[in-house]
């Protein structure tokens, strides 16, 4: 077994990436409230073919796996570690930002997930006929794409 100081380790983890998860992870906290109480009621139209509507959602993106509540729940939690634990090693720069934002948004729906029951995740974000979502999910397209082009600019994306 391999040990290494605690000083050492703690060079390794990016904070940034951990104030950035923190943020997001806040944030869409918040919004998923104020959506399940603001719109327990009723929709609102924001303009066009933007609502605002509460919806909850069981399965993973796009509703996929619906079923198996309890096997999402798993597997989200899974990768959300996974992902954590890469993620706190990112390099300065674009990398940073992406792991922030797919860090905090794997994390707050795995949040969102675990405090329902049953396990769901709050959406309420609509546009016309794509499917609902939330902030977190924006937080993980974003970052998902971030993580993308810097690793196609020749970005180093781990320490």
């Amino acid at each position: 077994m391999c040990l290494v100081s605690r000083k050492r380790l703690s060079d390794r983890i990016n904070y940034t990436v951990l104030v950035i998860a923190l943020v997001v992870t806040a944030i869409d906290a918040l919004t998923k409230v104020w959506a399940r109480h603001a719109l327990s009621n009723h929709a609102i139209h924001v303009g066009g073919g933007i609502w605002l509507r509460l919806q909850y959602n069981s399965g993973i993106s796009f509703s996929f796996n619906q079923s198996r509540t309890i096997l999402t729940t798993i597997l989200t939690v899974v990768v959300a570690l996974v992902v954590v634990g890469v993620g706190l090693r990112a390099r300065a720069g674009l990398s940073t930002v992406g792991f922030g934002l797919l860090i905090g948004g794997g994390v707050a729906n795995v949040v969102d997930r675990l405090s329902a029951s049953p396990h769901q995740v709050t959406d309420f974000i609509a546009l016309g006929s794509f499917p609902v979502f939330n902030l977190a999910d924006v937080a993980i397209t974003a970052g998902f794409i971030t993580l993308l082009v810097a690793a196609l600019a020749g970005e180093k994306l781990l320490a």
